[in-house]
């Protein structure tokens, strides 16, 4: 169990729901929320043990969506759901559970399954992953650090981004590196890839031509797994394409947003 999410709502219209990545907090989204506050109830969520929310035990998938679901309460319905990255799964995993609550899904620089296998050849190795656990414990700030550099590496924009988050990274204190930990684990263990038929929202999948650590073809994946979806490419994007390339990704999921 654990205490209730941190949740920042602001602006006025048709909800919309931001989850975001591994270690990050929601004030990570940068000019994002202003923007969609214009035409939109923006709810921007610290996920478990993120940002100002507290830890929730155990921390599971299932148990990440639950606190989700309990934190947005009497919202108006339907939800417009966006998940980047890790906030992705959550998204997901929220739209097929509770699909008379999530009406829209924006699914940016995430994948079904982070971890690369013999049937899946679109994610990061299993080596890769758990060097990065076994790292936390050794060092966990560095650790955070080298993930930031991995968002960006290759990517137009990429000194300016790599910025941008690490002066973000810290604003909301440090997470606690168990929970760092066990969300880690969450990443390494969860595979949706046969759940994805089942979402049966309008969704959008953007990928960032040069993310590398949610490769677009993860996206092109889902976008042709989930009945009603569709699959936007950013050039030059590394893994944060709405802090990279704000106007070429907001006005696709403000489009995407509106469209009836």
């Amino acid at each position: 169990m654990g205490g209730r999410l941190s949740v920042e709502s602001t602006g006025h219209g048709p909800p919309v729901v931001l989850l975001h990545g591994w270690a990050m907090h929601s004030g990570m989204w940068g000019s994002l929320i202003a923007r969609l506050a214009r035409r939109h109830r923006v709810h921007a969520v610290d996920l478990p043990g993120h940002g100002h929310s507290a830890p929730i035990t155990p921390c599971t998938l299932d148990a990440m969506v639950d606190a989700v679901d309990a934190a947005i309460g009497e919202a108006a319905q339907p939800l417009a759901v966006l998940g980047w990255s890790m906030g992705g799964l959550v998204a997901m995993r929220m739209a097929i559970s509770r699909p008379a609550r999530v009406g829209r899904l924006a699914l940016v620089c995430t994948t079904p399954r982070f971890v690369a296998g013999a049937d899946w050849p679109h994610a990061l190795s299993l080596e890769t992953l758990a060097r990065f656990g076994d790292e936390l414990h050794v060092g966990w700030k560095q650790t955070v650090q080298r993930f930031l550099a991995l968002q960006v590496h290759n990517s137009e924009q990429g000194r300016a981004t790599l910025a941008a988050l690490r002066g973000a990274l810290w604003a909301r204190g440090e997470p606690p590196p168990h929970v760092l930990a066990e969300t880690l684990d969450v990443l390494t263990t969860s595979d949706l890839r046969a759940d994805a038929a089942r979402i049966a929202q309008p969704t959008l999948v953007v990928a960032g031509s040069r993310d590398t650590l949610c490769l677009p073809a993860a996206g092109r994946w889902l976008a042709a797994e989930i009945p009603d979806a569709r699959f936007h490419e950013i050039p030059g994007s590394g893994h944060a394409p709405f802090l990279s390339h704000p106007d070429a990704f907001f006005d696709v999921l403000a489009k995407f947003l509106d469209a009836r």
